[in-house]
Formats: structure tokens, C-alpha cells, sequence
């Protein structure tokens, strides 16, 4: 299951505000039974499954958890960021964030599904913006 790409949202321009997520970092070996254990203490089932073969990187979603699974050196140029935020487009995001004096860390770029921009807030958090869109 976690080599295909799956979302029961494919697109994010819906979403009426932002899905916060929190990065959890996880050797890949351990991927499935730390899905798992959220999903049982949580009381929800993943909603999402991105392979990210680019970036040796597999992530699973788990409520308001962004599981990240990969090798430690696929998983370290990750470390840092603290969050993703699911927006319905990052474009105005974006705007606002350059108005507000946010650093861009990664210009934007395209993703397996969608868009995002990794930001640098004036009180130091780095966190992903990411839309998604049909694959």
C-alpha cells in the first residue's frame, strides 16, 4: 500500500481553512507500524499516502499527523521544517507570506501532488505550504 500514491482528497481547493499537520520523522522500516499506532490512538484511519521516490521519502497522513518515512540522510534536509500546512492554493498564501516578511527557505516547487513553498516566519518557524491537486 504505501508504494502508490492515494489521498481521499486529491484536491485541496476545497478545504475551507488549512490542514495543519505535524511532521513525525520515521526510519521507513518503522512506517507502517507507527501508521498504525496513530491510527489506533487517534480512533481514525490514514487518509493519505504519498510516495516520493524524488526524495527517497514515503509520507502517510493520520489525522492531524504528517508521517514521513525514509533512511536518515533522506529524512535529515526535512528535519527542520516543523509543520505543513494543506491549503487550497498557495499562490495567495504565498503573497502574503512575501508581504509579511517571510523568508523563502525553497522556492516554490512541484510536488508528486501539487504545489508548495517552504517559508521561514519572522519568529524563526520553517513550515511548508503544499495544495494538492488530481494526480
Amino acid at each position: 500500500m504505501l508504494d502508490q500514491l492515494w489521498r481521499e482528497l486529491t484536491d485541496s481547493r476545497t478545504l475551507q481553512q488549512p490542514r495543519t499537520f505535524v511532521r513525525v520523522f520515521v526510519d521507513i522500516a518503522d512506517l507502517e507500524a507507527t501508521t498504525s499506532w496513530y491510527e489506533r490512538v487517534l480512533g481514525l484511519r490514514r487518509d493519505m499516502v504519498m510516495p516520493y521516490p524524488e526524495k527517497n521519502l514515503t509520507l502517510t497522513a493520520v489525522g492531524g499527523f504528517l508521517l514521513i518515512g525514509g533512511s536518515a540522510e533522506a529524512l535529515q534536509p526535512f528535519r527542520a521544517t516543523v509543520g505543513t500546512l494543506l491549503v487550497p492554493d498557495i499562490e495567495p498564501y504565498l503573497t502574503r507570506l512575501r508581504a509579511e516578511g517571510a523568508e523563502l527557505v525553497q522556492q516554490p516547487f512541484r510536488a508528486p501532488v501539487g504545489n508548495g513553498v517552504t517559508v521561514r516566519h519572522p519568529d524563526g518557524s520553517i513550515i511548508e505550504y503544499v495544495h494538492h491537486r488530481p494526480a
